[in-house]
């Protein structure tokens, strides 16, 4: 499961449709709908937010005005909360930096015309977050 920190705007075909995919995935964790990733660590900033299901909610409405930007059809309609507000959800300049050099690589192989949109450093982060100095996320998995 990658969900993103990196702005939509930021990730090629490929990883905004997983994104979705994977966002949706994760409400269903969140919402118990589902038994399965229930302890993938990628989710223990949604958890710790006041509202995790609004959390998961803008970040999955974030991916979808962005689709919607590149005149893909991802379904708002399977957002729980698709009007949530703003999680501010924290993300260190460390994970954005090491997500951008992990999407760099996977674009690097699958769409390299891709590769001259993605910003040399500092990358831009999603809507749902709010950039904190510090290192790579304590939950991420390198």
């Amino acid at each position: 499961m990658r969900l993103w920190s990196l702005h939509p705007a930021l990730l090629d075909r490929a990883a905004l449709v997983a994104g979705w995919r994977e966002g949706l995935l994760a409400q269903a964790v969140l919402v118990g709908a589902t038994r399965g990733y229930t302890r993938h660590p990628q989710l223990e900033r949604f958890r710790a937010q006041p509202d995790p299901e609004g959390a998961i909610g803008h970040f999955l409405g974030s991916l979808q005005a962005e689709a919607t930007s590149r005149g893909y059809r991802f379904d708002v309609t399977r957002i729980r909360c698709a009007d949530a507000a703003n999680p501010a959800i924290p993300v260190t300049e460390g994970q954005l930096a090491f997500e951008l050099e992990h999407l760099r690589r996977k674009v690097t192989e699958r769409s390299p015309e891709w590769l001259e949109r993605l910003p040399a450093d500092a990358p831009a982060a999603g809507p749902s977050f709010t950039v904190v100095a510090g290192p790579i996320e304590t939950w991420e998995r390198p």
